[in-house]
């Protein structure tokens, strides 16, 4: 029963920070990568950012030097600080993230949350 459930989405002004949490829960044997994605209306889901187990980063040239991903194991939870927002920010964001189960400790499968709403007004 693994799941992904996020919050920190929200409305916020151009230039202003909005930080997004995404909590893995359910019987995890261990989350490899984790990462971020964001689908505005009517374009592809694109990848913002992923972190590997080692804490390795990467970015979408879009938001580099403006968001920063990080993650707490000890808490399954990957992080995503968005800083000098812009309009062109606003989508629906998703973590994901590659989970092996306790009954499959072998097998990594890919875990999407719900989705939040981010939306910069300018």
């Amino acid at each position: 029963q693994v799941q992904l459930v996020e919050s920190g989405g929200g409305l916020v002004q151009a230039g202003g920070s909005l930080r997004l949490s995404c909590a893995a829960t359910g019987s995890i044997f261990n989350i490899n990568a984790m990462g971020w994605y964001r689908q505005a209306p009517g374009k592809q889901r694109e990848l913002v950012a992923v972190i590997s187990s080692g804490s390795g980063t990467n970015y979408a040239d879009s938001v580099k030097g403006r968001f920063t991903i990080s993650r707490d194991n000890a808490k399954n939870t990957v992080y995503l600080q968005m800083n000098s927002l812009k309009p062109e920010d606003t989508a629906v964001y998703y973590c994901n993230a590659d989970i092996s189960e306790y009954a499959s400790t072998w097998r990594l499968r890919v875990y999407w949350g719900q989705g939040t709403q981010v939306t910069v007004s300018s």
